[in-house]
């Protein structure tokens, strides 16, 4: 297993968009946190939410192909590098179109976290401060029932990620929406 330091430094070998590393940020405090809930190890949680996303830029995967590009170019580096299957298995989980069975927590929250930090992230741009101080579970939902705000989050993935964890949406908001802002500065936020 790579440590965080020698999982960042792949991050950043493989994405430049500073919006992504972030985005890859916030999915790791969203794992950490639910670690946590879970009784689970934190740093390979936050690890996976960490490096799910590390090859989107080279490979962003377009055609929603199953075995190429976007996730499973990057598993294959990972399972280069040493990462055990059951982390490899759960960020192929995060992209239906890979049709990876989500069978154990990890698996199934990186799904439910994935879509939601982004549409918190989105939610909070529109504050008068941009700041996630200023960000909570009803604005979210308040946000939630605009079809035109944040068209690219698909929020069925974020209501069936919630779901498949057995924990009421606006909890799974609270909980992620927390995990987010315990990193605010990193994010910008």
């Amino acid at each position: 297993m790579m440590t965080r330091a020698e999982t960042l430094t792949l991050v950043q070998e493989y994405t430049k968009n500073q919006n992504l590393i972030k985005h890859m940020l916030a999915v790791e405090a969203a794992m950490k946190h639910y670690a946590r809930k879970y009784g689970e190890n934190e740093e390979t949680w936050g690890l996976v939410g960490l490096i799910h996303d590390f090859d989107y830029e080279k490979f962003p995967n377009k055609n929603h192909s199953p075995t190429e590009e976007h996730p499973s170019t990057g598993v294959k580096i990972l399972r280069e590098n040493g990462w055990p299957e059951e982390l490899c298995q759960a960020i192929l989980g995060h992209a239906e179109y890979c049709d990876a069975p989500r069978t154990t927590k990890l698996a199934q929250t990186l799904y439910a976290v994935d879509e939601l930090t982004g549409f918190i992230v989105a939610t909070a741009l529109v504050r008068p401060n941009k700041s996630l101080a200023e960000v909570d579970v009803e604005s979210v939902k308040k946000k939630w029932t605009d079809k035109s705000f944040a068209r690219g989050v698909h929020r069925e993935q974020i209501e069936k990620g919630a779901q498949e964890l057995g924990v009421p949406l606006d909890e799974h908001i609270q909980h992620v929406l927390t995990a987010m802002q315990g990193i605010a500065p990193q994010l910008g936020l």
